[in-house]
């Protein structure tokens, strides 16, 4: 899938995720994609939350030696 943004929150832990991923998003057009890829196991459940409590939908989730990479579009 092309992403719009790529997001690089390795090594933090919540919310600081969340905090970053709302300002890139803020930043994009609707309909366009954030790429987050984050280290913090917490961060799939927390995105999911997020998703549901922003209207932006998540579009993807996999993990991957570590990394757990979110796929989020702009509503």
């Amino acid at each position: 899938m092309d992403t719009t943004q790529d997001l690089d929150t390795r090594g933090l832990n919540c919310p600081l995720p969340i905090l970053k991923a709302k300002k890139a998003l803020a930043t994009l057009q609707s309909g366009d994609v954030l790429r987050i890829v984050s280290t913090d196991p917490g961060s799939v459940r927390d995105f999911q939350a997020f998703a549901r409590q922003t209207g932006n939908e998540l579009v993807e989730q996999t993990s991957s030696g570590g990394d757990f990479v979110h796929l989020l579009r702009r509503r």
